[in-house]
C-alpha cells in the first residue's frame, strides 16, 4: 500500500483569502454607496446645490444639513453628492479615452515591431518625461473652464501605462502556438491582431481602465483645487476643498472634511475592485493597491 503524505497547508493562506473577501465586500459596498448618493440623493432632495443663504453659513453637521453648510450657506451633503458625479463623469469617460488610445497604440508597437515599435515608444517615453499634472495643466489653460477641457488633459497625459501594458501583452502573446499557427496558415497581420491579439490584451486593457478612474479624479479635483478645472461657481470637489481652507484655518473642520471624503472613499472602492479582478485573470499575483 503506498503510503500517504499529508502537506499543511501553507501559514496565513486562510486569513489571506478571508482578508481578500472582506476587501471585495467592503469595497463593493462603499461603490454601491457612491452610485446610491450620486443617483438617489438629488431627485429625492429636491434643493438647489447653488442656492446661497448668508444666515445658515458654516453651520456644523445636523439634522436639517448633515455634512453641515459652507463660507455662503449651502448645503454641503448636496455639493459634495453633485461634485462626486461630476467627478465621476470625469473619471470614467477619460479613463476609457485614455484606455483606447493606449490600447491602440501598444497594440500597434507590439504588433509591427522593428522600427515601428521602437519609434513608439520613444514617444512613449518623451511624453513620461513630463509630468502628467503640469501637461494637464498645460492643456487645460488653452481652453476655457468646464467638464470636456479636464476630460481631454486626462485623457490625452494617462495612455502611455496602458501602452506600455498592451504592448508587452502583445508581444507575449506573440510567441504562442496559436498565434504562430494562424501566421503559418497565411493569416494577415491584421487579422492576428484583430483575431487572436486583440482579446487577449482586453482583460488587461480593461484593468488599466478600471485603475486608471481613481487618477482621474485625483486629477480632476487638482485642476479644479489649482482654479483650473471647472468654474468656481460649480459644484466641484477640489474647488470645494480649495474654497474651504480659511475656514479650516477657523476652526471648522467639516468644509474640508467631507470633500475630502469623497474622493478617498470612490478611490478605495475601485482600487479594492480593480484588485479582486486582478487576481482573478493572474492569481498569481497578490492584489496591491495601485493609484
Amino acid at each position: 500500500m503506498a503510503e500517504v503524505t499529508w502537506h499543511p497547508a501553507r501559514p496565513g493562506t486562510g486569513r489571506d483569502r478571508s482578508n481578500r473577501t472582506l476587501r471585495l465586500v467592503t469595497s463593493a459596498v462603499l461603490m454601491a454607496a457612491v452610485l446610491l448618493a450620486v443617483l438617489l440623493v438629488p431627485p429625492l432632495v429636491p434643493v438647489d446645490a447653488q442656492a446661497v443663504d448668508l444666515a445658515a453659513k458654516l453651520q456644523p453637521p445636523s439634522l436639517a444639513h448633515p455634512f453641515g453648510t459652507d463660507e455662503v450657506g449651502r448645503d454641503l451633503l448636496l455639493r459634495c453628492v453633485y461634485g462626486l458625479r461630476v467627478s465621476l463623469l470625469v473619471g470614467v469617460v477619460a479613463a476609457l479615452t485614455a484606455t483606447v488610445i493606449g490600447t491602440a497604440v501598444g497594440a500597434l508597437a507590439g504588433a509591427l515591431g522593428g522600427w515601428t515599435d521602437r519609434a513608439v515608444m520613444r514617444v512613449v517615453d518623451l511624453f513620461s518625461s513630463v509630468p502628467h499634472l503640469l501637461l494637464g495643466i498645460f492643456i487645460v489653460a488653452m481652453f476655457r473652464p468646464g467638464v470636456w477641457p479636464v476630460i481631454i488633459s486626462v485623457g490625452l497625459t494617462h495612455w502611455l501605462s496602458t501602452a506600455r501594458i498592451v504592448r508587452a501583452e502583445v508581444l507575449s502573446l506573440r510567441g504562442r502556438p496559436f498565434v504562430d499557427a494562424a501566421v503559418s496558415g497565411g493569416a494577415s497581420r491584421w487579422r492576428v491582431a484583430v483575431r487572436h491579439l486583440l482579446p487577449g490584451v482586453l482583460p488587461r486593457a480593461g484593468l488599466a481602465a478600471v485603475l486608471m478612474v481613481p487618477h482621474a479624479i485625483w486629477h480632476e479635483s487638482a485642476l479644479s483645487f489649482l482654479g483650473l478645472g471647472l468654474p468656481a461657481h460649480e459644484a466641484s470637489l477640489g474647488i470645494m476643498v480649495n474654497s474651504a481652507r480659511s475656514s479650516l484655518l477657523a476652526g471648522d473642520w467639516w468644509p474640508t472634511l467631507f470633500p475630502g471624503l469623497f474622493i478617498i472613499v470612490p478611490t478605495l472602492a475601485v482600487a479594492g475592485l480593480a484588485g479582486a479582478w486582478r487576481d482573478r485573470i493572474d492569481p498569481r499575483r497578490r492584489s496591491e493597491l495601485m493609484l
